[in-house]
């Protein structure tokens, strides 16, 4: 018997090893684990962001003022409340996130600052911008995660993968 032939039956896709190693991967990264790493991904980098656009706890530096006048200029919106919007939202959706508290809402936030900084700000940034929309988008599909407190408040009650 071909041994070379025997041993690729059983690794190859649809075989019964593959099947239990793919159920095994199933049971271990699991909906809530992936829900848990795109909330905090995503917080993580937002959250950054927008510290570095105060001082102390909330008072817009001189700089982030010029950010906006000049590189983040925005139509319709004065850079003024441009920048308190969104140094507030840099602040409130990541904390809303890491918590799991109205997280489809702040997913959604998220996905807009981001939609906006791709087509209004840093258009080139985009393999950037979509490694950001991609957690965010599987956030609002499947939701939070039991791990979230949209889960143990009985609000995002949906059955997740």
């Amino acid at each position: 018997m071909n041994t070379l032939s025997s041993t690729s039956t059983r690794t190859r896709p649809g075989s019964a090893r593959w099947s239990a190693l793919l159920a095994w991967l199933d049971r271990l990264i699991s909906h809530d684990l992936i829900a848990l790493a795109s909330r905090f991904s995503i917080a993580g980098v937002f959250w950054l962001s927008g510290r570095t656009k105060v001082e102390g706890w909330f008072t817009l530096t001189d700089t982030t003022f010029l950010l906006f006048r000049q590189d983040y200029a925005l139509p319709l919106i004065p850079p003024e409340i441009a920048a308190y919007l969104a140094t507030t939202a840099e602040h409130v959706l990541p904390i809303l996130l890491v918590l799991g508290l109205f997280t489809r809402f702040a997913a959604l936030g998220v996905l807009g600052m981001t939609a906006v900084i791709q087509f209004l700000v840093y258009p080139s940034a985009w393999p950037t911008h979509l490694s950001w929309a991609a957690p965010m988008l599987y956030l609002l599909g499947r939701g939070p995660g039991r791990w979230s407190l949209d889960h143990v408040a009985g609000w995002d009650v949906r059955r997740n993968p």
